[in-house]
């Protein structure tokens, strides 16, 4: 079992999110013990990471250092997004178990399925085809030869195509929705399934299907500094300040 209170935390974005916002969330890595037993990492940590067997972009340097302090004192585990799942065994070895797409846990003596949940929601043919493509081995193995410094290059031309940009305020509920149904339809197809933990949509929620079986999306970090807290009969919405 991972732990007794486990605190979720996705969509952070760091390289590309406000200042203020990361120094938030460094505080918020130092106060995460006081809060829970355990973390867990759900998905766009960073707004582009990947991982050579020898060299992680720079950027990615201080968090990453951050965490392997952090997990000397809880359990950490991590999930990939559609920013950042290619961590391959970068997180491994520094003892955050880590997983591209999804991660079966036990949390709370709850069997729980972890997901950042992009390729899901998406509507638009080219997020769908961008999608199977972040997970293609022929690509990412291709992409793998390239210098550090020229592959970053371009993914800094083609960031905006990454995820998902649309703002439209109704086109992003509707996606929240279709989230929340994904959900709904796990739960519902596996009884044993005690919580499923999504993320992507930047849209916080939550509801039950039966006592003690819940969805769980604390919405973006960097959209108000959300997280969530899972627990024996407790799952909460919560923002940190």
């Amino acid at each position: 079992m991972l732990g007794h209170q486990l605190v979720v935390v996705q969509d952070v974005h760091l390289g590309a999110c406000p200042k203020e916002t990361e120094e938030a969330f460094f505080d918020f890595l130092d106060t995460v013990p006081t809060l829970g037993d355990s973390l867990l990492i759900n998905g766009d940590l960073y707004d582009f990471f990947f991982a050579w067997k020898r060299v992680i972009p720079r950027h990615a340097f201080r968090c990453a250092a951050a965490l392997q302090q952090l997990r000397e004192r809880i359990p950490i585990v991590m999930t990939g997004g559609n920013h950042d799942r290619w961590g391959g065994t970068f997180w491994d070895s520094l003892g955050i178990p880590f997983a591209p797409v999804e991660m079966d846990l036990e949390v709370a003596y709850r069997k729980t399925l972890a997901i950042h949940g992009d390729g899901i929601t998406e509507r638009h043919w080219s997020a769908r085809v961008l999608y199977h493509l972040t997970k293609n081995p022929v690509l990412l193995a291709g992409f793998r030869l390239l210098h550090p410094d020229l592959a970053c290059r371009i993914v800094d031309k083609m960031t905006n195509h990454l995820g998902n940009t649309v703002i439209d305020p109704a086109v992003l509920v509707a996606a929240a929705e279709r989230q929340g149904a994904w959900a709904r339809a796990r739960l519902n197809a596996d009884p044993s399934l005690g919580l499923v933990l999504m993320g992507h949509t930047h849209r916080p929620a939550t509801f039950e299907v039966a006592p003690g079986r819940t969805y769980l999306n604390p919405g973006a970090w960097l959209d108000g500094y959300r997280y969530g807290i899972v627990a024996a009969g407790k799952v909460e919405l919560r923002t940190y300040s």
